[in-house]
């Protein structure tokens, strides 16, 4: 497989991963802690291919992604925000909730073939050598995840709503004395996260993987959260992560069908074992890693304590 192939495959491979990331990094940017990525990325693939394959367009089915996303993100946002619920227990709740539940919904859709998602169309830019191929001739969803990374680091740096959001995140107890809402702050920012995760799983069901297999997200919920920690909470870190992660995808699949001497099983282990490898080098360091994480993570806010 020539470089050209291998960059253009890579930028498809990591688009999944980069917007749930992505997503999930201003959630715990909030101080919440959501393991309930992938269950949101799975409700996110099944509503986005039925809306798609019920409508003809691949549009309103990263559309329906997005809200299926962000209401499975709901469910986790009342029950942590107004019930007091443990986030990661929760979580996980919610991610075995979410496979189950898609398993269900897609059961009448195994087989069938979404609309086709069109490539965005630059003309002569389109046919410039290599770059034309690697960077100009993708479809609009994996230029938004390049969008969402510069806008997310925009807002967080630069803007009166990032500046507060960060502010819940550290403290939320003095965010909240300041007078900001803290849970409807946080609430904003799960069901940010909760549509950046089901346009994720979209993006897996009816580009990446045009069809609707159960359980196809095959641990990319994982990988996007430990993805925020290997970037530190920093959002151009986490583009260069998702590309580190997506190359090692392909560079596999592609050991794989260049019939290399390894087992298939320990090719197809390879992207999780270098995410815990890379979370063990991380967490050696606990110093640092606790200077980079927001300082409220995971703790529970009640207005009256």
């Amino acid at each position: 497989m020539s470089v050209e192939l291998l960059l253009t495959a890579l930028m498809i491979a990591s688009t999944p991963i980069l917007l749930a990331a992505i997503g999930e990094l201003v959630v715990e940017k909030s101080g919440v802690l959501n393991l309930g990525v992938e269950g949101m990325m799975i409700t996110g693939a099944i509503c986005g291919f039925a809306v798609a394959v019920e409508t003809g367009s691949p549009a309103l089915g990263f559309i329906g992604a997005a809200l299926g996303g962000a209401a499975m993100s709901m469910i986790f946002g009342v029950l942590t925000q107004f019930l007091l619920s443990n986030q990661v227990a929760t979580g996980l709740a919610l991610t075995l909730f979410g496979l189950g539940f898609s398993a269900l919904i897609g059961q009448g859709y195994v087989g069938q073939v979404p609309p086709s998602t069109p490539k965005l169309d630059l003309g002569p830019l389109s046919d410039i050598p290599f770059l034309g191929p690697v960077l100009l001739s993708h479809d609009l969803v994996v230029y938004l995840g390049l969008a969402l990374v510069a806008g997310v680091w925009a807002w967080l740096r630069y803007s009166r709503g990032g500046m507060i959001l960060r502010a819940v995140g550290e403290n939320h107890d003095a965010a909240h004395a300041l007078g900001y809402k803290v849970i409807r702050i946080r609430l904003a920012a799960i069901a940010f996260g909760g549509a950046c995760a089901g346009l994720g799983g979209a993006y897996l069901s009816l580009v990446r993987v045009p069809q609707w297999t159960e359980g196809m997200t095959a641990g990319a919920g994982w990988i996007a959260l430990a993805l925020v920690v290997f970037a530190s909470w920093k959002p151009w870190r986490v583009l260069i992560g998702a590309w580190l992660f997506g190359g090692i995808t392909v560079l596999q699949l592609n050991l794989q069908a260049a019939g290399v001497k390894v087992p298939v099983e320990l090719l197809s282990m390879s992207p999780y074992l270098i995410t815990i490898l890379v979370l063990v080098i991380i967490s050696s360091d606990r110093r640092r890693a606790n200077l980079n994480a927001p300082a409220a993570l995971g703790r529970i806010f009640h207005a009256a304590s």
